[in-house]
């Protein structure tokens, strides 16, 4: 399958990063624990949904609305936040698809800089550096990693209409 993935570096203010990272490191933001593709229970990782199912479906929305206005989608399907904790050595999880649609784009927005990364099908690996943008098409298959020199890696994980 061929398939186009862009790259967009340094994609918000540096302040509004800023903001962002201090809110959701702060004891008031919500996290939610899930299991990983592919890994077994004992090992979790931690999310936020702000938005699903056609509705927004978290206070703190507002939070990341810079980076949903600058992507400009016609329509959300998913926003979802995801932290996974530091691992001894890096761990890819399963590759998987984020929808089957062919209609439906994915991009992810990296919030912190670490030695994770998100691997496509083709081989093709972007390292998780704070601030930059990756889109792809939702149905082309991917996945993420645990990271070995920072606390978490954390992306923020959209899926929509372009």
């Amino acid at each position: 399958m061929k398939y186009k993935i862009d790259i967009q570096e340094n994609f918000l203010e540096k302040n509004n990063l800023e903001e962002i990272n201090q809110f959701i490191l702060s004891e008031q933001f919500p996290w939610y624990v899930s299991g990983v593709t592919g890994m077994y229970d004992s090992k979790k990782h931690f999310f936020h949904s702000f938005y699903n199912n056609n509705n927004i479906n978290s206070p703190y929305f507002d939070l990341i609305k810079n980076i949903i206005t600058k992507l400009n989608p016609i329509t959300l399907h998913r926003v979802k936040l995801n932290l996974i904790p530091k691992s001894n050595s890096i761990i890819e999880h399963d590759y998987h698809k984020d929808n089957q649609s062919p209609n439906l784009t994915s991009s992810l927005f990296y919030i912190n800089t670490n030695n994770g990364y998100t691997k496509f099908e083709n081989g093709k690996k972007i390292n998780s550096t704070a601030n930059k943008v990756v889109s792809f098409p939702s149905n082309v298959l991917h996945h993420g990693t645990t990271c070995t020199d920072k606390e978490f890696r954390i992306a923020l994980n959209m899926v929509y209409v372009k």
